[in-house]
């Protein structure tokens, strides 16, 4: 059976960690991360480099991390077939891009979308840098960031939208008090 997917999207700092319910979580972010601090990696400065101006990093990078996520994933276990893709797409390029690698390989179910003020996911960004470690947990970084997903982003959460994919979440209120009913996802396979 080919794998079925939901993405969630937001601007940073958007609290969309705690989701599970059966899906297999991939962070784009945390792969392309991960990807960066490992020696080996071809990408590695170009990632940092993309990540630091707070630009997306090229699609072709990004598909082929949760590609080889997803397949070992199913590798390992035939019945791990649900993801939930977390900040990806990101823009035009990346829904392209994605659509070309995965078209008829994976079904997209729908899109939860994380709705928050952008002053608060600042905050919320600043607030976690303190121990995070990362690059892009400043002001300046984050400012940027959040004019990327105006521009790139949101766009794309629109035309999800007007395909009827979209499930909007309050994601305003503190990481325990933002839920996501469990009936969103008993009802995202059609």
């Amino acid at each position: 059976e080919k794998p079925f997917f939901l993405t969630s999207m937001g601007g940073p700092g958007r609290n969309s960690k705690k989701l599970k319910y059966g899906y297999t979580h991939l962070s784009a972010g945390e792969l392309l991360r991960d990807e960066r601090k490992n020696p080996d990696s071809q990408y590695g400065e170009l990632i940092e480099k993309y990540i630091k101006e707070g630009k997306i990093v090229p699609v072709e990078i990004t598909i082929s991390l949760l590609k080889r996520e997803m397949d070992q994933t199913m590798a390992a276990s035939a019945q791990k077939n649900k993801f939930l893709i977390d900040g990806f797409p990101r823009n035009q390029d990346n829904l392209q891009g994605w659509n070309k690698t995965m078209d008829g390989k994976a079904d997209v179910s729908f899109v939860l979308f994380f709705d928050c003020n952008n002053e608060i996911c600042i905050e919320r960004c600043l607030e976690r840098g303190k121990s995070s470690g990362r690059s892009d947990d400043n002001r300046e970084s984050l400012e940027k960031r959040i004019q990327t997903y105006l521009q790139s982003t949101k766009p794309i959460i629109d035309l999800y939208e007007e395909m009827g994919k979209v499930k909007k979440i309050d994601a305003s209120k503190s990481v325990d008090e933002v839920s996501v009913p469990s009936l969103i996802f008993d009802k995202g396979r059609r």
